[in-house]
């Protein structure tokens, strides 16, 4: 993986002001990082110094005397993050002539990815991130884990962060976290945190927390208890075979593509006539169809009740989530709604659509994971929480192998979620004792990041 190591603090522009750019300096802004943010619309950079600790620029980040005046020469990382993937490019290129160390673009063009005919970093592009092919696979994964509304894989699967739902059946409701342990004390689970109904902070659990009705809960498991976590949260395995797809856009052919070499059985729906022929074309295991999913009728004419997963991407966040709320109320198990406005991602739980999605949320932790402090392996972002899992590769002379964990006064906003070690997966309680080598899951809030990090270097 390309990663970019801190030991000093680094100096960062970031182009565009959107989504990706706000949630990329807001993270930033907890690492007391020097972070420059340049776009050109003073609306969005008003909003950003009111509500973070970041420098910011109006002006155009394609311009050479704009990137000369902040320092282009000077910076270590430059990330080309606009709605424009041209855009992008160019201030890559620029910038990299100019002098900066590394560069990271936003694209749409999921070729570029898995081009060995071009190598961008000739022209200056370091890394390329697509959110739509990362869309894509996201929802992949959750079908695969379709009892729960979100999942993350560690070392091919040695450990796995699932969240989901709690409902009247699940036999830890009530019960503390550290009875819960004692009663099921034949499967290994950590409760890492815990997002309740009208709360905005994430809660991490300690013994004497009890969990709740509809609390919205993340375990860390080892593969061997996944199947045993089931029943624990309530729950059945679904199996997915049938699936449905709104919107052709390019996160529903990417999906479709994906799934239909899986051997699930696809269906997309396709409002546009001409894009609907061209879909067609190119996703020969998929059963194409022009016509508005918004449309009852049409639903129940292609046989939505016997869909094992509803997936709405069109470019409507409103119509993603109203059609899978249709699609919930026709028997559908699994629903997976992309929405644009960042302010629904929180609402999932609420309205009971299993899992929302934001491209540029999932694009952003993307993109962080490349910036971090200390040895990270990997990053990624929790659906309905604003924090991230953390997987450290441990360093020799790491302050973390000094003592036992439950002697490591590690931050209250942060939780161990697991260690891998030669290749097993162990449960990281009080008396372990972490050593170099190990692979460790940590679960973070943001204000404890630079606090954990430290331990790790």
């Amino acid at each position: 993986m390309y990663t970019i190591s801190l030991i000093f603090d680094m100096k960062i522009i970031i182009a565009g002001a959107g989504d990706v750019g706000f949630h990329l300096a807001k993270l930033l802004s907890y690492e007391s990082q020097d972070t420059y943010i340049v776009d050109l619309d003073g609306e969005r950079l008003n909003y950003i110094n009111n509500h973070l600790d970041v420098i910011t620029k109006k002006g155009d980040a394609t311009s050479i005397n704009l990137l000369k005046e902040i320092g282009i020469s000077s910076t270590d990382l430059l990330l080309a993050v606009t709605e424009s993937q041209n855009t992008n490019f160019t201030i890559a290129v620029v910038g990299k002539a100019l002098g900066v160390k590394k560069t990271i673009a936003r694209i749409k063009n999921p070729e570029f990815l898995s081009s060995d005919i071009v190598d961008f970093k000739d022209f200056g592009v370091d890394f390329m991130i697509s959110p739509e092919e990362l869309a894509a696979q996201e929802i992949k994964q959750l079908l695969h884990q379709s009892s729960f509304n979100d999942t993350v894989t560690f070392e091919n699967g040695l450990f796995n962060v699932m969240g989901t739902t709690l409902g009247y059946k699940s036999p830890i409701l009530d019960l503390t976290v550290k009875e819960a342990k004692e009663k099921f004390n034949m499967v290994d689970f950590i409760t890492i945190a815990i997002k309740r109904e009208g709360m905005a902070q994430t809660i991490i659990p300690r013994g004497d927390t009890r969990y709740k009705m509809n609390d919205q809960v993340y375990f860390s498991v080892p593969n061997y208890s996944v199947e045993k976590l089931y029943p624990i949260c309530g729950k059945e395995h679904i199996e997915i075979k049938n699936v449905m797809i709104l919107g052709g856009s390019s996160i529903g052919k990417k999906t479709a593509r994906n799934l239909c070499k899986e051997n699930f059985k696809v269906k997309l729906i396709e409002k546009r006539r001409e894009k609907a022929l061209t879909l067609a074309e190119d996703l020969r295991s998929t059963l194409v169809i022009n016509g508005d999913g918004r449309d009852l009728e049409l639903l129940e004419e292609e046989n939505i009740r016997d869909m094992d997963a509803f997936i709405a991407v069109t470019g409507d966040s409103e119509t993603n989530i109203m059609s899978c709320l249709v699609a919930k109320s026709k028997g559908v198990k699994k629903t997976v709604a992309l929405v644009e406005n960042m302010d629904y991602i929180n609402i999932s739980q609420t309205i009971g659509i299993d899992t929302l999605i934001n491209k540029k949320l999932i694009a952003a932790s993307n993109i962080f994971r490349h910036i971090r402090k200390g040895e990270i392996l990997a990053l990624a972002n929790l659906h309905n929480v604003d924090a991230e899992v953390f997987e450290f590769e441990v360093q020799e002379n790491a302050k973390v192998t000094e003592k036992p964990i439950k002697d490591l006064r590690f931050p209250r906003e942060a939780v161990f979620g697991g260690v891998i070690r030669n290749g097993k997966a162990l449960m990281s309680f009080g008396d372990m004792q972490i050593q170099a080598g190990d692979y460790v899951i940590v679960f973070c809030l943001p204000e404890a990041i630079t606090t954990v990090e430290d331990l790790f270097n």
